[in-house]
C-alpha cells in the first residue's frame, strides 16, 4: 500500500505540531514523523507477512533516543548507543500499554513499533510525542487498531492545569501525570502528584482527555482522503462441540473450586479439573488438546467474571472492599540501616533501605543532559515468588516499570537534600505474589525508610484496585488477587498519604473507563488505602529520632564561598590531605556547603575542625599547633593546622641566642607557636619561644 505525501500542521494549546507522511520510512506497514517544537520523532511500525499460530499478540513496541538529536555523541569506549536505557524501556512500556488492547488478539502477525527521537529541543518532552506519534503510524498502517488515540503530559501550576509541561514547569508543578485515551474513554494513566486529592487527579485527568481529543482531531485530518485497506484478523473458529461438552463437564466442578482461600489450593483445584477434562475426552478428541484446553480456559474465565459480577462473590469469599490481613515486621533485618517485612494476603514484599554519600548518587547521560539521582527504587520479583522455575538473566521490564511506579510514590515525602543530604537505596524482594506487589513495595519502602531514621513526611500506603464490566454494569474491587487481574479489565494502582495521592497507574484491558468508574475506583482507593495505613501504624507510625546506628554519619557546614579554594587546596591537594588524615569522604557545592561523611562521628568533628582551622583568620596573640615544613638559615617555615604557613625567625626559636635552627628544631618537628604579626603582603610572623609556656596537647 503506498502512502501519498502528506502534512498536517496545528498549534494545539501554544504548542506548534506537525505530523507529516510519505517522505521517510516508506517500506514500513505504516510510518510517520511528528515534530512538536524542536523535537522531532519518526513512529514506523512493521507487520510481517506470515501468521504464527500461538494464542497471544506478537507486538513489540521500542522506543529509542538517539543521542545526536541532543547535539551529543555517546559516552563509552565504543561511542554508540548501546542498551536501552532505564527511561527508554519505560517509555516502551508506556507506549505498550494503551496500544496493546486496541488491536486485537485474533492479528496473529508478528508486529513491531519502533519510535526514534531524531531531535530534542529539551523543552517538549518526546515521550508523549511519541505515544500520539504510534498511534499514527497505526492509523494509516494496514493493521486493525482501535484508535486513533492520543497522549499528554499534564502538570499543574498554581492550581492551574498545563499541557504537555517543560522539564522545568514539571520541577515547578505539583502534577506530573501521563494519560493515553480515545475520543471516547481513557485507556492509560501514568504519573504521580504532590498528595493531591482524588477530585484534583480527577479533575487532571478529564483535562488531559480534552486535550488529547484535539490530538486525536489531527490524526483524523492526517488519514483524512486515504484508501487504508486494513488487514482483516484470522479468527479461530471456536469447536462449539467439544465447547459445549467442556461446559457440561467443567461448569459444576470449577464452581466449586475457585472459590478458596488459598492461590495454590485453588490453582491446584482447577489444575485437577483440567486434568480430569483431559482423561474424560481422551479418546473422544483425540489430538484436539488444544482445543480443549481454549474452550477451558475461556468457561474459566466466564464463571470467574460472571461469580463476581452476578453473585457478588469474590474467588477468595471477599467483599468488594474488604482489604486482606496485613502484618508488619520492622524492622526485618539485623544489620540493615532499615528493613520491613510487608504482608497483605498472599502477598509479600522485603523491602531493605540503605543510606549513602554523594558518591553512592546514580549518575546518568540522558537527552537532557547528566542527570544525578540521590532516591533510587530497585524492584525484585524472583520466580520462587509465584512458585516458577525461571532461567531469566537480569532485570525485566516489568521489574523497571513496577520500581518506577514505586519510587514516584515515595518521592513526594522524602527530606530535602538540605536537611538530609544522604544518597538513599531501597530494594524490593517479592517473596510472594498474588496481587499488587508493587504496592506491597511501596508499603514496604515507606516502612524502611522511618526503620532506617528517615525524616519522610508522612507514611505512604498503596492498593490495587481491579474492574469487571459487562454491558453497563461494573464492579469495582479492592485489593485484587492475581487471578482476578488476569481475568479482569483494569489495573488501577493508587498510592498516597493520609492527605492525598502521589502516584497513580491505570491499565484497561477494555475499550477504556468513563469518569464515573474513575470517581468510584478512586473512592473505594481512597477507603483501602487508609485502612492499610492504619495497620503500617500499629508497626511503626513515624521515623525513628536517629539515624540507624550502621549507617554513615554525614555533617554539614557552611564556609565562605571565598574560602572554597582554599578548602579544596591547588589541585584538590589539600581536600585530599583532609580525607587522608581523617578518613572521611567530602562533598563541596558551589554555595559553599560542605558534606562530611564518615562512618563515625569522632572522625567527622575532626574533619570539620580541620576545615574550620582552614577558614579561619590567623589572629595575632593566638597561638596555633604546627609542624614545620622547611628550614631555612634564618627561620622555618611552619605549616598549620589548615594549611596556612608562617615563618619563624631564629631569634623567635628560643629564650637564649640561637646558633643554627636546627639546634632547636628539625623538617617534620611538631611544634606549639604564637602568632606574633600579621603583615599587609600576607605574610605570617611566628614565634616558639613565646609559646614554651603553653600546654602543647590543649592545641591539637
Amino acid at each position: 500500500m503506498s502512502i501519498p505525501f502528506k502534512t498536517v500542521e496545528k498549534e494545539l494549546f501554544g504548542k506548534q505540531y506537525k505530523f507529516e507522511i510519505g517522505r521517510v520510512a516508506k517500506q514500513a506497514s505504516g510510518s510517520v514523523l511528528a515534530t512538536c517544537g524542536g523535537t522531532t520523532v519518526l513512529a514506523t511500525v512493521v507487520a510481517t507477512n506470515e501468521p504464527i499460530e500461538e494464542d497471544f499478540l506478537p507486538l513489540t513496541i521500542n522506543y529509542q533516543e538517539k543521542s545526536y538529536a541532543a547535539g551529543k555523541i555517546p559516552g563509552g569506549y565504543f561511542k554508540r548507543e548501546g542498551r536501552p536505557s532505564e527511561h527508554e524501556v519505560l517509555t516502551s512500556r508506556l507506549i505498550d500499554r494503551p496500544i496493546r488492547p486496541l488491536i486485537t488478539k485474533d492479528f496473529k502477525y508478528p508486529t513491531q513499533v519502533i519510535i526514534t527521537v531524531m531531535s530534542t529541543d529539551q523543552e517538549n518532552s518526546p515521550d508523549t510525542l511519541a505515544l500520539t506519534a504510534a498511534s499514527a503510524a497505526l492509523m494509516i498502517s494496514d493493521i486493525p487498531f482501535e484508535g486513533p488515540i492520543g497522549g499528554v503530559r499534564v502538570g499543574r501550576i498554581n492550581n492551574e492545569f498545563v499541557f504537555n509541561p517543560s522539564p522545568a514547569q514539571r520541577e515547578e508543578g505539583d502534577v506530573n501525570i501521563i494519560v493515553a485515551a480515545t475520543n471516547e474513554a481513557l485507556v492509560m494513566v501514568e504519573g504521580g502528584a504532590n498528595e493531591a486529592s482524588e477530585g484534583e487527579v480527577i479533575d487532571a485527568l478529564m483535562y488531559a482527555h480534552d486535550c488529547i481529543k484535539e490530538l486525536i482531531k489531527l490524526q483524523e485530518e492526517l488519514t483524512d482522503g486515504l484508501n487504508i485497506e486494513k488487514r482483516q484478523p484470522i479468527k479461530s473458529e471456536e469447536n462449539t462441540e467439544i465447547a459445549e461438552a467442556v461446559k457440561a463437564f467443567a461448569s459444576d466442578k470449577l464452581k466449586n473450586s475457585i472459590i478458596v482461600d488459598s492461590k495454590s489450593e485453588r490453582r491446584d483445584l482447577i489444575k485437577k479439573v483440567q486434568t480430569e477434562l483431559l482423561e474424560e475426552y481422551a479418546d473422544k478428541y483425540e489430538g484436539m488438546e488444544a482445543d480443549i484446553l481454549k474452550a477451558y480456559d475461556k468457561l474459566l474465565k466466564e464463571l470467574v467474571r460472571g461469580i463476581i459480577v452476578n453473585d457478588k462473590v469474590r474467588l477468595d469469599t471477599r467483599d468488594f472492599t474488604t482489604v486482606r490481613k496485613i502484618t508488619v515486621d520492622v524492622p526485618f533485618l539485623p544489620r540493615t540501616h532499615g528493613s520491613a517485612l510487608f504482608t497483605r494476603g498472599e502477598t509479600q514484599a522485603a523491602v531493605i533501605a540503605t543510606l549513602g554519600t554523594s558518591y553512592d548518587q546514580q549518575r546518568i547521560d540522558s537527552l537532557d543532559g547528566d542527570i544525578t539521582k540521590k532516591f533510587m527504587l530497585h524492584y525484585n520479583f524472583p520466580p520462587y515468588s509465584v512458585g516458577e522455575v525461571s532461567n531469566r538473566l537480569g532485570t525485566g521490564r516489568r521489574e523497571i516499570g513496577h520500581g518506577a511506579l514505586a519510587e514516584r510514590a515515595i518521592l513526594p515525602v522524602l527530606p530535602d537534600n538540605d536537611d538530609f543530604p544522604y544518597t538513599i537505596r531501597i530494594v524490593s524482594e517479592v517473596t510472594e505474589s498474588n496481587g499488587s506487589s508493587s504496592m506491597a513495595t511501596v508499603c514496604g519502602a515507606s516502612l524502611s525508610l522511618m526503620d532506617a531514621g528517615v525524616p519522610i513526611s508522612a507514611p505512604v500506603a498503596g492498593i490495587a484496585m481491579g474492574l469487571i464490566k459487562e454491558g453497563d454494569d461494573f464492579v469495582i474491587l479492592s485489593d485484587i488477587l492475581g487471578d482476578e487481574d488476569h481475568l479482569g479489565d483494569m489495573d488501577f494502582k493508587v498510592a498516597g498519604t493520609e492527605k492525598g495521592i502521589t502516584a497513580v497507574q491505570m491499565d484497561i484491558k477494555v475499550t477504556g473507563v468513563t469518569k464515573e468508574i474513575l470517581t468510584t475506583a478512586l473512592s473505594q482507593a481512597k477507603d483501602a488505602r487508609f485502612f492499610v495505613l492504619e495497620n503500617m501504624n500499629t508497626a511503626i507510625s513515624s521515623s525513628r529520632q536517629d539515624i540507624s546506628t550502621y549507617a554513615p554519619k554525614i555533617q554539614t557546614m557552611m564556609v565562605p564561598q571565598d574560602k572554597i579554594k582554599d578548602v579544596i587546596g591547588p589541585g584538590g591537594k589539600m581536600i585530599k590531605k583532609i580525607v587522608e588524615e581523617t578518613g572521611v569522604q567530602i562533598d563541596i557545592n558551589d554555595d559553599g556547603k560542605v558534606n562530611i561523611a564518615s562512618p563515625d562521628a569522632e572522625s567527622c568533628e575532626k574533619a570539620i575542625n580541620f576545615i574550620n582551622n582552614i577558614i579561619k583568620e590567623l589572629e595575632v596573640g593566638e597561638y596555633y599547633y604546627g609542624k614545620v615544613k622547611r628550614i631555612l638559615d634564618f627561620g622555618a617555615i611552619v605549616e598549620l593546622v589548615g594549611g596556612k604557613d608562617g615563618l619563624v625567625h631564629i631569634s623567635e626559636l628560643a629564650p637564649e641566642r640561637v646558633k643554627a635552627v636546627t639546634d632547636v628544631i628539625n623538617e617534620g618537628d611538631e611544634i606549639l607557636v604564637k602568632c606574633i604579626s600579621k603583615e599587609r603582603d600576607g605574610k605570617v610572623r611566628l614565634s616558639r619561644k613565646e609559646a614554651l609556656s603553653e600546654n602543647i596537647e590543649d592545641y591539637k
